[in-house]
């Protein structure tokens, strides 16, 4: 068991790398690739945005998938479909339009994330889930920080393969196909739909906790050993062997158990509308919330911030494209690095100590920004130091918020619709990721406006942090069960 888990780990983790790669590869040279086809310049954010808005509405339907099969192996076979044919279509590129529609397909491959985040919290106790998320998360940002590399000698293509042209505009496209074609053999060999944790060692872990443990304010910084939401994904095997002596469990398979035994169908036909209702609900909780307001405004400063460094650089430093080859290369190893740390520290304290640490150096870094690289002060030297330290200060605190916030998602959602929230979730940062460029765009010459409004969001974002912090915590049993009689 042990290594069929590690090696379905390392598929994941090849997964997030090999989009890391993609991004690396064909951001730098679409924009080329579109000229060489007579496109106009908005076919760049129609292009890009293009990607982000499939995965937007991939997103949930692969996690809907996920939560009612279990398939998640599957999915992702079938999802990387798209993502070799969406990338063999932009290596032909006989048109602007087939462009277009290149990255529309193979955008659909991205929904696959909101199904392995619901695996993920399938698979992997509350406590390590941080940890993991954050191994997972830094595997995308490794592929960004390797993928320039393979446009050096991608850069030197010139060749005829058939009727295709090979050469430095197509050929990212025909080497992401390639990649993603190994990965797709990969992944059958290696992925597998290893099982959740077994529910009679948690429980037994549970009570035994409670002995110990008296009562008090410690106790709600606990992690809980297991939630509602664990019981029910075993409560249709608890049915069957009639296990009377674990009042919770029979209460949880009542109430929330997505998949009624043979005997209680009878009395739940209306067990979907039921389900629904309860995933409306559960968004409009106060937790929720906050983490769905935390996905989208981390991801749109992030892609402003991505938007506006290079003709700040152009404009005040002169940067050419080998400058910020290398000022990329630099703030990759600052974010793998920080991804390092968050993992270390998700160890020792809570997900929302990390949140808060994150949300203070965001906020440090926008006060910085909108006093010192709006208009840099001094010399050559002493305006680069300034410009440094903004983005320096910007990438180290994003994955803080950033595994942070999925971590806890994981946490204060149901674990029997786990997949679609996760979609949920993804589209709302995808969301972001195309309103970030377009504010950005369009404010190059009205810096203070343009980071005004990213200070003010974090500001906003910080304040709902703070006066929802005591429920930033995965909730007891206790409360869920309780919750589920309140419904029932």
């Amino acid at each position: 068991m042990d290594r069929r888990r590690k090696l379905t780990f390392i598929s994941i983790g090849l997964l997030f790398l090999l989009s890391g790669v993609e991004y690396a590869v064909i951001l730098p040279t679409i924009w080329m690739y579109l000229q060489t086809l007579d496109a106009a310049p908005y076919f760049l954010g129609l292009a890009l945005s293009a990607f982000s808005l499939s995965g937007l509405l991939s997103g949930p339907l692969f996690g809907f998938w996920s939560d009612r099969t279990g398939a998640t192996k599957k999915i992702i076979l079938f999802s990387n479909l798209f993502e070799i044919i969406g990338n063999f279509m932009y290596f032909m590129g006989f048109s602007k339009w087939l462009l277009l529609s290149s990255r529309l397909v193979a955008g659909i491959g991205t929904g696959a994330g909101s199904s392995i985040f619901g695996f993920l919290t399938r698979i992997t106790a509350p406590e390590d889930r941080a940890t993991v998320f954050a191994a997972i998360m830094a595997s995308r940002q490794v592929g960004l920080l390797i993928g320039p590399a393979f446009n050096l000698f991608l850069r030197l293509c010139d060749f005829h393969l058939g009727p295709f042209v090979v050469n430095k505009y197509t050929s990212p496209g025909l080497f992401m196909c390639l990649l993603w074609a190994v990965f797709q053999v990969l992944v059958v060999f290696m992925f597998s739909d290893v099982p959740p944790t077994d529910m009679e060692t948690c429980k037994k872990m549970v009570v035994e906790s409670d002995e110990r443990e008296p009562a008090g304010e410690d106790s709600e910084e606990r992690e809980p050993l297991l939630r509602s939401q664990e019981l029910a994904a075993s409560a249709g095997s608890a049915s069957t062997s009639k296990r009377a002596t674990y009042h919770a469990s029979d209460t949880a398979e009542d109430h929330i158990s997505p998949l009624p035994s043979p005997e209680q169908s009878g009395n739940w036909e209306s067990s979907d509308a039921v389900e629904n209702v309860g995933i409306c609900q559960e968004f409009l909780k106060e937790s929720v919330i906050v983490l769905f307001v935390s996905q989208f405004i981390i991801l749109f400063n992030q892609t402003a911030l991505e938007t506006m460094v290079t003709p700040m650089t152009q404009k005040y430093f002169n940067y050419g494209e080998l400058e910020n080859s290398i000022m990329y290369f630099l703030c990759a190893v600052v974010v793998i690095s920080s991804f390092l740390f968050v993992r270390w520290l998700s160890q020792r304290v809570s997900e929302r100590v990390v949140l808060a640490i994150g949300l203070a150096i965001c906020n440090i870094s926008c006060v910085w920004c909108l006093v010192f690289v709006v208009k840099p002060l001094g010399g050559f030297s002493l305006q680069l130091t300034e410009f440094i330290i903004g983005v320096f200060l910007q990438v180290l605190g994003l994955p803080f918020v950033a595994v942070a916030q999925v971590s806890l998602f994981s946490k204060v959602t149901a674990q029997r619709t786990q997949g679609f929230s996760q979609g949920v979730r993804r589209s709302i940062g995808g969301l972001a990721t195309i309103l970030g460029p377009l504010w950005a765009g369009g404010l190059i010459d009205n810096m203070y406006i343009m980071i005004g409004l990213m200070l003010g969001l974090l500001a906003l974002l910080t304040l709902m942090v703070a006066l929802s912090y005591n429920r930033l915590v995965a909730p007891t049993i206790v409360e869920q069960l309780d919750e589920s009689d309140g419904s029932g």
